[in-house]
């Protein structure tokens, strides 16, 4: 008996292309439109980086490259502050004059000595308060945010608040020293109470900063460092000499170079401490650094050529700890 088999096809699945429809061609027109569109995104593609960043670009020509040409221009020729437009070339005159200025060579050593005071103990302070943070405390972040606050204080309230403190009459620093039995000092005219004093702002302000710097590289150090010198009987203090010291060299490095590059700049503390809220830094030029010359220079004695030539002697001061950091960096990275 013959049986029936049926062929239909199989029905069309919904959503599915219609057969045989060969695309559209596009026109002359939609063609030049296309490449149109693909020339503006390739040039977008090209140019936008650099809008992004042109208005650095613009904010640094303005009030970086600009002042730094400007005073190196001014630095060779004779302008006061009273007619900043006349301009008497003198070479460098400028130069050779602060090199045999004896005000010079005391705001260099006040600046040697306040920085080196205020930078070895705070950064001694800071690998502490970091290495005791790095452990599981409680409380810990407000600890660290507490580091952080004198960072965050301003300048002028916190040497304002200092002034009070090292008072001959009625500071407390004196009233602790009156009741251990020593005598009141003048903080404020004796050279070395001074400086020691102005020193002690900045260690105020910047052994916070510091702190959580060593803390962030303490915690990169990997835990497995730790976990091996413990198992080779490796105490705590053997374990910060011998691991935590060594993975730290080249952050201690860069905090050394940072905090040398802001006490070559040092200003507003020895500026506010003064009490006669002058730029001579005391009445004997005690504590008067690089910075504050340069302000008497250009502000007080308005000689800006004088002050410009400075300005620029402490630039290159700065661009030779850069070239030391450098060389150190360097042999520290061949050496590891």
């Amino acid at each position: 008996m013959a049986t029936r088999h049926d062929t239909a096809a199989p029905p069309v699945k919904e959503g599915g292309a219609a057969p045989g429809r060969p695309p559209a061609v596009p026109t002359d027109a939609e063609q030049r439109r296309r490449a149109r569109l693909s020339r503006r995104w390739q040039r977008d593609i090209r140019w936008s980086p650099y809008a992004f960043v042109s208005p650095f670009f613009l904010l640094f020509l303005a009030f970086g490259l600009f002042p730094l040409v400007y005073t190196g221009w001014a630095s060779l020729h004779q302008v006061e502050m009273t007619a900043p437009t006349d301009m008497n070339w003198v070479g460098l005159r400028n130069y050779t004059r602060i090199f045999d200025d004896d005000f010079f060579w005391n705001a260099a050593k006040n600046t040697l000595t306040i920085g080196i005071i205020s930078t070895v103990p705070q950064l001694l302070m800071a690998m502490g308060l970091a290495h005791i943070l790095n452990y599981k405390l409680r409380a810990s972040t407000f600890y660290r945010v507490a580091m952080l606050a004198p960072y965050a204080t301003s300048i002028a309230a916190a040497s304002l608040v200092f002034v009070l403190l090292f008072g001959r009459d009625y500071g407390m620093i004196n009233w602790v020293l009156d009741m251990a039995g020593v005598d009141p000092v003048d903080w404020q005219n004796d050279k070395w109470p001074s400086q020691i004093a102005v020193s002690t702002i900045i260690i105020w302000r910047w052994t916070g900063y510091n702190a959580l710097i060593y803390l962030a590289a303490m915690q990169a150090i990997p835990q497995d460092l730790y976990e091996s010198a413990a198992l080779d009987g490796a105490s705590r203090w053997q374990q910060f000499f011998h691991v935590t010291l060594p993975s730290l060299r080249p952050t201690i490095l860069f905090t050394v170079v940072v905090s040398t590059i802001g006490a070559s700049q040092v200003f507003g503390e020895p500026l506010l401490f003064d009490a006669n809220k002058g730029a001579s830094g005391g009445a004997e030029h005690q504590f008067q650094t690089l910075g504050l010359y340069l302000y008497e220079q250009g502000w007080v004695n308005q000689h800006l050529g004088r002050a410009s030539a400075i300005a620029w002697t402490m630039f290159l001061i700065l661009i030779v700890i850069g070239i030391v950091n450098y060389v150190i960096s360097r042999r520290l990275r061949a050496s590891s």
